[in-house]
C-alpha cells in the first residue's frame, strides 16, 4: 500500500484579539509621570502640581523658565515634590526635567490647553501647556491633590454679552484638587467670579486675610467667604472634603507679599487701558488674558512681572506646606 501524501502544518501568525477582547483605551494610557513623582505618590509623599501656561503664555523668555525652576526649588524647600504638567510628544507629562522645561519654554506654537483642548493636543502630538482646568484634570488623574498657580480664570468683564467665562470655574466645581492662587486675575469681574464659584459649590478660603486678594494686589474690596490661617486646618478641610466623593475642588486665595504688591487703585488704571487695547485689536476668548498680561507688563515698566513671580513663588510655598500637612 502506497503511503499517502505528507502534509506539513505550519503555525500561522497569532490571532489578533477581537475588538471586544482588547483592553479599552483610558486617559491613564496618556499620563506619564516621572519616576520621582511616581515613587512619591506610591509612598504617600507630598506632591504639588504646577501648571505650564505661565511658562509659555504668562512670561517672556528667559524669565519663564527661570521662574519655573525657582518655583520647583521653593516646593522642594518646603519638603514636597514639584510636578510641572504639560503635553509633550503625545503624553501628558507629570513632572518635567530641566531639558523638558527648556524645550517647552523655547517652543513655538504651543497650544494653551484647557479641558476642551487637552485630548486634541495629545492625539495630534502638538506641544501643549496646561491652564488651571487642564492641570487640575491631569493632577487628579495622576493622584495629586494639591496644585499651586498664579491666579485662576473666571468671569470676564462684559460676560453678560460675550458669555466669556473660564473653564477653570467648572473644573473647580467638579475636580477634587485643592488650588492655591492669589485670587482671580484682577482683569476679571471678581464679584461675578465669586458668585459662579458659590453656585458651583466651591469653598473659597482666604489665607491670612479677611479680604479676597486681587492677584497683583492684596485687596479687592470683597470680603472672603472663609478664612483659614493655619496649614493644618486647610489640610484637614482637604481630607474631610475628599471623603465626599461627589465634591469638587477647594480654592485657597493667598495674597501676594506686601513688599511686592501693586496697589489696587494703581492697577485698575493699567487693567482698564489694557482691556481697551484688547478690544481695539479684536482680541477675544482665551487670547485675552495673555494679551492683557503682556500689555500690563509694558504699562508698568516690568513691575507686574516682578509681582507675578513673587506671588507664584509665595503660592507654591503655601501649597507645599499644605501638601506636607495633608500627607501627615
Amino acid at each position: 500500500m502506497r503511503p499517502g501524501p505528507l502534509f506539513l502544518v505550519c503555525p500561522g501568525p497569532p490571532a489578533s484579539p477581537s475588538r471586544s477582547e482588547r483592553p479599552p483605551v483610558t486617559h491613564t494610557d496618556f499620563i506619564l509621570p516621572t519616576e520621582e513623582v511616581r515613587a512619591a505618590l506610591a509612598d504617600g509623599k507630598p506632591v504639588v502640581a504646577l501648571e505650564s501656561t505661565i511658562i509659555t503664555h504668562g512670561m517672556p523668555f528667559p524669565d519663564n523658565v527661570e521662574t519655573a525652576r525657582l518655583v520647583e526649588a521653593d516646593i522642594r524647600g518646603e519638603g514636597a515634590i514639584p510636578a510641572t504638567i504639560a503635553v509633550l510628544d503625545g503624553k501628558i507629562r507629570i513632572g518635567l526635567d530641566d531639558d523638558d522645561l527648556d524645550r517647552l519654554a523655547k517652543a513655538d506654537n504651543v497650544m494653551k490647553c484647557s479641558r476642551a483642548d487637552l485630548a486634541f493636543a495629545v492625539s495630534s502630538g502638538r506641544p501643549g501647556s496646561t491652564t488651571v482646568a487642564a492641570t487640575m484634570m491631569a493632577a487628579h488623574a495622576a493622584g495629586i491633590k494639591v496644585f499651586a498657580t498664579g491666579g485662576i480664570g473666571g468671569v470676564h468683564k462684559g460676560a453678560e454679552e460675550t458669555f466669556d467665562v473660564s473653564a477653570d470655574l467648572d473644573e473647580l466645581g467638579r475636580t477634587p484638587v485643592l488650588v492655591v492662587c492669589a485670587g482671580a486675575k484682577a482683569l476679571l469681574d471678581i464679584p461675578k467670579t465669586l458668585e459662579v464659584l458659590e453656585t458651583r459649590g466651591v469653598p473659597v478660603i482666604a489665607h491670612g486675610t479677611d479680604e479676597l486678594p486681587a492677584f497683583w494686589s492684596r485687596e479687592s474690596g470683597i470680603k472672603a467667604p472663609y478664612r483659614l490661617d493655619d496649614t493644618g486646618e486647610i489640610a484637614r478641610l482637604l481630607v474631610t472634603r475628599a471623603a465626599f466623593g461627589d465634591h469638587g475642588g477647594v480654592l485657597i486665595a493667598n495674597p501676594v507679599p506686601a513688599e511686592n504688591e501693586i496697589p489696587q487703585a494703581e492697577m485698575a488704571g493699567y487693567i482698564d487701558t489694557s482691556i481697551a487695547n484688547a478690544v481695539k485689536q479684536g482680541v477675544k476668548g482665551k487670547d485675552v488674558t495673555p494679551f492683557v498680561l503682556g500689555d500690563i507688563l509694558k504699562l508698568t515698566g516690568g513691575r507686574s512681572l516682578v509681582t507675578n513671580i513673587a506671588l507664584v513663588r509665595n503660592n507654591a510655598r503655601l501649597a507645599a506646606r499644605i501638601a506636607v500637612a495633608a500627607a501627615a
